[in-house]
């Protein structure tokens, strides 16, 4: 699971800020430990807010040329 670079506290909010046109990055917390990364172009999985609050909200994404574009 990735975080978007922001901490954003609702799906709705990280919705609104693509329509916006905000370019979001997604990040891998502990991908040296793990090997796990986040690709340029395809599907992504979130997890929001970041750690230590407690997540409530989850998302399927995809990014595009390293950048998220869309979320479900």
């Amino acid at each position: 699971m990735a975080y978007t670079t922001v901490d954003y506290p609702t799906k709705k909010a990280l919705k609104t800020a693509i329509a916006e046109g905000k370019r979001i990055t997604v990040y891998q917390p502990n991908s040296d430990l793990t090997g796990s990364t986040v690709p340029d172009n395809g599907r992504v999985f979130l997890e929001e807010p970041h750690y230590p609050k407690p997540h409530t909200w989850y998302a399927e994404g995809t990014m595009q040329d390293g950048y998220l574009v869309k979320v479900k």
